[in-house]
């Protein structure tokens, strides 16, 4: 029994740990145009969510990411705004890693990844029906 307590311990602390890097993530990101936001800002809300409800309702009520994260857990909505850019950098990104000339196998499988992306994106509502 005292596995599991401190099982369920260390993954509590694991899970806070990775949300802090992901809130760091996030706020680099604002910075940063090449790097994502929002993306890191649900990560973080989903080990908080597990970890510390104090924190996860924090970035539920974030004044700037709260509405956003509160459509994605509720209805997973991707605004069409947020996909409009996240589609345009990972295109602007391939035309860079294209232009640095890899090897074929990496642009095919970075390639492959970006459509997969893209796909799953678009595949995700706009707006709450």
């Amino acid at each position: 029994m005292k596995l599991k307590a401190a099982f369920a311990k260390y993954k509590k602390v694991a899970l806070l740990l990775c949300g802090y890097l992901f809130v760091a993530l996030g706020v680099i990101g604002i910075v940063l145009p090449v790097m994502p936001t929002t993306v890191f800002f649900i990560l973080a809300l989903a080990c908080f969510s597990n970890a510390s409800p104090k924190l996860a309702k924090w970035l539920l009520c974030h004044p700037r990411f709260g509405r956003s994260l509160r459509q994605w857990q509720t209805h997973k909505i991707i605004p069409l705004k947020a996909k409009i850019f996240a589609s345009t950098s990972m295109a602007i990104s391939y035309a860079i890693l294209i232009v640095l000339s890899p090897a074929a196998w990496l642009a095919c499988v970075v390639g492959s990844i970006k459509i997969a992306v893209v796909s799953y994106i678009f595949s995700r509502p706009s707006k709450q029906v």
